[in-house]
């Protein structure tokens, strides 16, 4: 992953055996390869093999996917660049098309936002450490150690949430945990680097794109927690996610 991406690294990883990962351990293949994906900054159409895995179907295809607003994209196994602001995804948009495999593919990018949530916060502490400013590093001030704090709390948080998820509900929530902790992330991560945050050729801008479109897909962290307060008000009560 750190040295391929996309329909090379979809082919890599097929060779090395993820189709008999994700079948025989996908408790295992799915939180390890997808957090990866995160960390390095790779990508790969691996989400069509979540959710072919979770219906039962042949893993290899394509599958639309809700994104947010109401429509539908479709995430190729090809290099053609995408139509989103992320263009390395070759996500392209689709008429309509029917959700399947949605539990399992929202833990999947779930752990995708938290591996590209602790990216970031990586790459801003790395440079808090590193730059100055009045004689010492700017890591010693208290905003932003603040700033990072909260971002830690943040994706330790939502990855709680996603290692007890364990139903459609779950599954639900660690997904809305996961991408709002990312949101934290991208904007603390980059008010902590300062102008260099904002370039275009940092690798932090690379890691907010990828965000923004992971959570946007199956469900927009504003869309989730919407859905979860009216699925918890119909019911009248709140299911219990762990048990302590």
């Amino acid at each position: 992953m750190t040295a391929t991406s996309g329909q090379q690294l979809d082919q890599a990883l097929t060779d090395l055996g993820w189709p008999d990962l994700l079948t025989e351990m996908p408790d295992v293949a799915i939180p390890l390869v997808f957090r990866l994906l995160g960390e390095t900054g790779a990508h790969a159409p691996l989400l069509n093999d979540v959710i072919a895995h979770a219906a039962g179907t042949s893993l290899g295809a394509t599958h639309p996917l809700p994104f947010a607003g109401g429509s539908w994209v479709v995430w190729e196994r090809t290099d053609r660049p995408g139509t989103t602001v992320d263009e390395e995804l070759p996500l392209h948009p689709v008429q309509t098309g029917t959700a399947i495999g949605v539990a399992a593919s929202r833990a999947a990018l779930a752990w995708w936002l938290l591996g590209s949530s602790r990216a970031m916060l990586s790459l801003a502490r790395r440079h808090a450490l590193d730059r100055k400013q009045f004689g010492r590093p700017v890591a010693s001030f208290q905003a932003i150690r603040h700033r990072l704090a909260e971002t830690l709390v943040a994706i330790e948080g939502a990855e709680a949430t996603l290692t007890a998820a364990d139903d459609e509900f779950g599954a639900l929530l660690a997904k809305a945990a996961a991408g709002r902790a990312a949101l934290i992330a991208a904007r603390h991560c980059q008010q902590t680097l300062g102008g260099i945050g904002f370039t275009a050729e940092h690798d932090l801008q690379r890691h907010i794109r990828r965000v923004l479109i992971l959570d946007g897909l199956l469900g927009s962290t504003r869309e989730l927690t919407r859905e979860a307060g009216t699925r918890i008000r119909t019911a009248g009560a709140a299911p219990r996610l762990v048990h302590l």
